[in-house]
């Protein structure tokens, strides 16, 4: 047998003068051991949120999976609430999960959501606001069976509260249609619930849409009147990156939509938080890895030059990743999800920097993430400590394999139960924030 030189040289090394040759590689982890939280086996997830006593909420889009979007199986529901390792349950009721006829109206050319108000259609994010009341976030949309996002119709897209003590709806804030537009994709929202920042006094919501359609915006809901507006439509900071292409353990994540040619990673603002303060506002397109920040004060301005002033107001953190959800602590720190990194990063508001936080190779696509902090005793709500036995709280988040579903690259769902639901312990006693 002939040998090359490189061979020859390799054997030479290894081999004939038996040296052990070893060279640095890549640790694959980083920061606190992750914790089960719960493992999907059902339906795939995007939400998480946790209330004061522990209770916890997912969401299943029929937006992002047609096997999430009700057709008249019982078996499927956009909002459920976690009650065991593995158990999942509809929620607040399975009734308000199917909505007469199904998710789609097949009566429309093209068919379109459904427009049912008292109805969940397509779920995106669940959130526990600081008064520890679920607040459910319907995008009005779904995909049908080919794989088609259709658009949504006014009565679809809206912004639902429910009381945990009595599992009812008290509130139901229906967006009019020069706010989510029939491409709109309401994606994740937080909340401020202090008395000053809204007309009513009773604070106020900010709203991704994400839509990868381009038509991508900040919007803000005053929660007590209702009224809604958009802020920085179609602006830079919002929107995708032209001819973006994330990776994601070393994969290429191009795009396809039913079947369509892939393209790019078309996707807008998405992750999305608030300041310790409330003053600032975070958030971060899908199709970026760059970060923006806006004053609240200027997203809240209704104003003639509202708009203009709102533009000119917004701040490049740099780029920290390829990020889907977002979330902040009551130390100023801004935890940003790293998809390629396999990993979440914090960015340190106070010098600029972004660090990593946690890292895991059972980590790909993370997307919303949670803290869960519980009241000291019961009835003092403003005196929180964790839920575990450690110092600090824990930040939840679920890592739901998005990166490998039929949307991406080369087409085919690569998915593998479970989906996970992990947590991790926040350093420093770090806390969720309380704004009311």
């Amino acid at each position: 047998m002939k040998l090359s030189v490189q061979m020859a040289v390799a054997l030479t090394i290894g081999g004939v003068c038996g040296e052990n040759i070893s060279f640095i590689s890549d640790p694959g982890v980083y920061g606190p051991p992750l914790e089960v939280a719960h493992a999907y086996y059902g339906q795939w997830p995007t939400g998480i949120t946790v209330s004061s006593t522990g209770r916890m909420f997912s969401n299943y889009p029929g937006g992002l999976d047609p096997s999430n979007t009700y057709n008249g199986s019982n078996d499927v529901y956009t909002v459920g609430e976690l009650t065991g390792l593995t158990a999942e349950m509809a929620y607040p009721t399975l009734e308000m999960n199917h909505p007469p006829g199904g998710a789609i109206n097949y009566s429309t050319t093209p068919p379109t959501g459904a427009n049912y108000q008292d109805y969940l259609i397509g779920v995106q994010s669940v959130v526990i606001d600081p008064s520890d009341r679920l607040w459910i976030l319907d995008t009005g949309r779904v995909l049908t069976p080919e794989g088609v996002l259709v658009s949504a119709t006014y009565g679809g897209p809206k912004l639902v509260g429910v009381d945990l003590a009595t599992n009812q709806v008290f509130k139901t804030i229906v967006f009019p249609s020069t706010v989510a537009y029939g491409d709109s994709y309401l994606n994740d929202v937080r909340f401020d619930l202090r008395p000053n920042v809204s007309e009513s006094g009773q604070g106020v919501a900010y709203i991704t849409d994400s839509s990868a359609s381009g038509h991508n915006a900040i919007i803000i809901v005053d929660l007590g009147s209702g009224n809604s507006w958009r802020h920085l439509d179609q602006t830079d900071s919002v929107r995708t990156e032209s001819q973006f292409l994330p990776f994601q353990w070393g994969q290429p994540l191009y795009y396809t939509d039913a079947g369509k040619p892939f393209t790019f990673f078309p996707l807008g603002s998405d992750g999305i938080a608030l300041s310790a303060d409330g003053e600032t506002l975070y958030w971060s397109p899908v199709g970026s890895r760059y970060m923006y920040s806006a004053p609240t004060s200027r997203l809240r301005d209704q104003g003639p030059a509202s708009e203009l002033m709102a533009q000119q107001s917004v701040v490049n953190h740099g780029q920290k990743g390829v990020s889907d959800g977002l979330e902040s602590d009551s130390n100023g720190l801004v935890y940003v999800g790293n998809n390629e990194g396999n990993a979440i990063n914090v960015f340190h508001a106070s010098n600029g920097t972004t660090l990593p936080f946690v890292r895991d190779p059972r980590i790909n696509w993370v997307d919303t993430s949670q803290y869960l902090l519980r009241p000291k005793h019961p009835g003092e709500s403003a005196n929180w400590i964790p839920v575990s036995v450690a110092s600090d709280g824990y930040l939840y988040f679920t890592v739901n394999q998005l990166s490998l579903s039929s949307s991406t690259y080369p087409g085919t769902d690569r998915r593998v139960r479970p989906f996970a639901l992990f947590k991790a312990p926040l350093p420093n006693g770090g806390k969720k924030v309380e704004l009311e």
